[in-house]
């Protein structure tokens, strides 16, 4: 590249709305991601196990799917893990195993409140210096942007 400089003027990137809410949005992640690790459930784990704790008691692997916008293939592994660990049951339907009823185990429905305490402290942790009337207004204004532009994935990553 030769040393001139460009006559198109660059925006700083500290002047990005975005690198600012990637900025608070990953350590809020990050930090929430060690506040689960010792209940060895990952933040994708506990979006599931979250879900489902707020919704009927059985339900299937599509509906988790639709509730958190998360691709079938997605949530499809991330029942194998909780399978795994014992935070779901699975029954497949006789005769057609595409068709299961998920629920979740007794130990997950005692685990979830715990974990959504955890998920308090770390809000609380990082934005308890705003008002209530600057969160709900924080909330709102995060909302519009996400209706505007159609995101209904879980943030999980």
């Amino acid at each position: 590249m030769s040393g001139k400089k460009s006559s198109i003027k660059a925006s700083r990137l500290k002047a990005h709305i975005g690198f600012w809410m990637r900025l608070v949005s990953n350590n809020v992640s990050h930090a929430f991601a060690r506040r689960l690790e010792s209940s060895g459930v990952t933040v994708a784990e506990w979006v599931i196990l979250r879900e489902m704790h707020s919704k009927e008691a059985v339900t299937s692997p599509g509906q988790i799917a639709d509730l958190t916008g998360l691709t079938r293939g997605a949530v499809s592994k991330l029942i194998e893990r909780l399978l795994q660990k014992s935070l779901v049951t699975r029954v497949e339907a006789i005769g057609d195993r595409r068709f299961q009823d998920i629920q979740l185990t007794n130990d997950a429905i005692i685990l979830v409140p715990k974990l959504a305490a955890l998920a308090d402290q770390n809000d609380e942790e990082f934005f308890s210096i705003l008002t209530k009337v600057e969160k709900n207004q924080l909330i709102a204004i995060l909302k519009k942007v996400a209706t505007h532009q159609q995101l209904t994935k879980a943030p999980i990553d």
